[in-house]
């Protein structure tokens, strides 16, 4: 595994390598860089690692702002004194959140992490490839979501609605888990059976098993979802044809 290490404490980066290497001597660090500025122009002139390590608080900015600045098409583990950045951190491919000082116990997780989504998303590669040409087979089984440091897989049939909140992605399923899921609601709405799941609106996405019931409202359609949901859920007068032939169909 080829790893990029994001870190302006010379004694942190010290630390993290020599455990890195304790858990797997055939790991290669790549680069150890200490700023948003050095960080940018490394990853926009040297292919993209298997996995970065990255403080938070970096020495000119913080380092959220690569993310902003660079298209992020590798697993992050963030590192941080603080755990004050954990929602907006799985903005930016965030693999796991480890508070300083990092214990060997929790890196190793982290990376069987990594390395389990590796062999996941592999796998799914493969798949895809495999059911090429048949729209039916090709079509989305399950997720890998996360719920706290935690992963899981969601069986679609399983998802009730998927929704945006503080420019967040949840999927939430019947039995009202609520999970973070590294997708859009565009990418979801592509992925997913349009027999089965509803672009209600720009925040939510909903199977048609999880619509209690609708009513009319000056042309608007409100629905009531199950499981139940602390805001009203509208489909706005123009997509409600939209709706009526969708559930109706």
């Amino acid at each position: 595994m080829k790893v990029l290490i994001i870190e302006d404490e010379s004694t942190a980066v010290d630390k993290l390598n020599s455990m890195l290497l304790e858990i797997d001597p055939s790991m290669t660090i790549l680069a150890t860089l200490e700023s948003v500025k050095e960080s940018l122009a490394w990853l926009q002139s040297n292919p993209a690692p298997d996995l970065a390590f990255v403080d938070i608080q970096l020495s000119d900015d913080s380092s959220f702002e690569i993310f902003k600045q660079y298209e992020v098409r590798f697993p992050v583990i963030f590192t941080t004194a603080y755990d004050d950045y954990i929602l907006e951190s799985f903005e930016y491919n965030s693999v796991d959140y480890l508070l300083k000082p990092i214990q060997a116990d929790r890196l190793k997780k982290a990376l069987d992490k990594v390395r389990k989504l590796e062999t996941h998303f592999i796998q799914h590669k493969f798949n895809e490839l495999f059911n090429k040409g048949s729209e039916k087979e090709s079509r989305r089984q399950r997720y890998v979501v996360k719920k706290g440091i935690d992963f899981v897989s969601v069986n679609v049939k399983d998802i009730a609605y998927c929704f945006t909140e503080y420019r967040i992605v949840f999927l939430k399923d019947r039995e009202g888990n609520k999970y973070i899921i590294d997708k859009t609601l565009s990418d979801l709405q592509e992925e997913l059976d349009a027999q089965l799941f509803f672009r209600a609106n720009r925040k939510y996405l909903v199977n048609i098993e999880a619509i209690g019931k609708f009513r009319s409202d000056q042309g608007k359609i409100l629905l009531d979802l199950i499981p139940s949901v602390n805001e009203e859920v509208v489909v706005s007068k123009e997509n409600a044809p939209n709706f009526r032939a969708w559930i109706g169909g």
